[in-house]
């Protein structure tokens, strides 16, 4: 088929393009090869540099309307990746985060919507953030959804989740496709409004619409220097620069880490699977990891002799925990993921061993939110 993957040349983005590639599909990439993303010189960037020669490259935003039209000619799938990303960043760029990843995608289906095309088929990378806190069990039995976390409650130590009129501890359990959405950021605001966009408009002007909520996603070549990517690429970049490890909160928070290899697999099953069409998936592994497990699994494979140190700093906007469900994805496109946290992580640090550090805005990105009282 004729693919569009907007946000191709990205970490994920690359990876599918080159993937699709290889089981014979004609792949057309649309990037703005932004420089928080690619560094001050894109076009040597790993992800450019991967998909340069083998698909046909248009740099240019999502946000342009002729450049839009002319991704779109011709195209029979479009998979539509191309977001701002970072949670922190989103909630002081608000008007940026909401031009490009709400602007884009409406400008993207205003076309399809009004003129001649040969799409069938519109994949969504939406976002666990669209579900802010993660699913818990009342002492009842009942499902709760925590809604923000107090500042009052953070400032005095206090990290866990509460849910008013219920006493007793809450249990963390899966979050599933029909879990509450109640995003606790602007950029999961934004790739709620992106999901709904295309899972709303594709049907009724005859499109299929595929949604991924991804959880986190790591692996080899993610930024090592984009201080918004994530955080095993910041720690392992701090580490091999022999920097300390501020961990946020008391370092129990928890996300589910899923390797980038097992993402592309499972978007490609959202291109080719019939079983996909007009349906939502989570895309991780099933399984919680706490950030400090994450700074001592790097430190002990970086080989990193490095401070690791729990500074009680919070972030507003952050959650405290989320994991994914994966019973839908199984049973209706077969996916597992190959790839547990141990084996996944012995890949990326690998590769940022024979990457090397890299320059990173990091500590900016710090001091932008604590002068907007972001970061506590």
């Amino acid at each position: 088929m004729k693919v569009l993957i907007t946000g191709g040349a990205g970490f994920i983005g690359s990876r599918l393009a080159l993937r699709l590639v290889e089981k014979g599909h004609d792949v057309t990439v649309l990037d703005s090869l932004l420089e928080q993303v690619h560094g001050a010189d894109p076009e040597q960037s790993e992800g450019y540099r991967a998909i340069a020669e083998k698909t046909a490259f248009i740099r240019g935003s999502v946000t342009d309307r002729a450049t839009m039209e002319r991704a779109l000619d011709g195209q029979e799938v479009v998979v539509h990746l191309a977001a701002e990303t970072g949670t922190g960043q989103s909630m002081y760029q608000i008007e940026r985060y909401s031009d490009v990843n709400i602007g884009g995608t409406s400008l993207m289906l205003d076309i399809l919507a009004n003129g001649d095309h040969a799409v069938k088929r519109v994949v969504v990378a939406s976002s666990r953030s669209i579900y802010g806190e993660g699913r818990y069990r009342a002492p009842d039995g009942s499902y709760v959804y925590p809604e923000h976390r107090a500042e009052a409650d953070m400032q005095a130590g206090d990290f866990e989740v509460k849910q008013p009129g219920v006493d007793g501890t809450l249990e963390l359990v899966a979050t599933d496709e029909d879990s509450k959405i109640h995003p606790s950021s602007v950029y999961g605001i934004t790739k709620q409004v992106q999901e709904q966009l295309v899972m709303t408009v594709c049907p009724s002007i005859g499109i299929e619409g595929v949604a991924f909520r991804y959880q986190n996603v790591f692996g080899p070549g993610q930024s090592l220097s984009n201080p918004y990517t994530g955080i095993l690429s910041i720690f392992s970049n701090l580490m091999m620069q022999g920097k300390p490890i501020n961990i946020f909160e008391d370092g129990e928070e928890s996300r589910d880490f899923v390797f980038v290899d097992d993402v592309v697999e499972a978007t490609v099953l959202g291109v080719e699977h019939p079983a996909a069409a007009n349906e939502v998936f989570n895309v991780g592994t099933g399984v919680p990891v706490s950030v400090m497990t994450v700074a001592r699994t790097l430190s002990r494979l970086l080989e990193a002799d490095v401070p690791i140190e729990v500074s009680g700093n919070f972030r507003l906007g952050d959650i405290r925990h989320n994991y994914a469900d994966m019973a839908k994805i199984s049973d209706r496109l077969g996916f597992a993921p190959q790839f547990d946290f141990e084996r996944g992580i012995a890949r990326l640090a690998d590769w940022a061993k024979a990457s090397g550090p890299q320059e990173s805005a990091y500590q900016k990105s710090l001091d932008e939110m604590r002068e907007r009282k972001l970061l506590k």
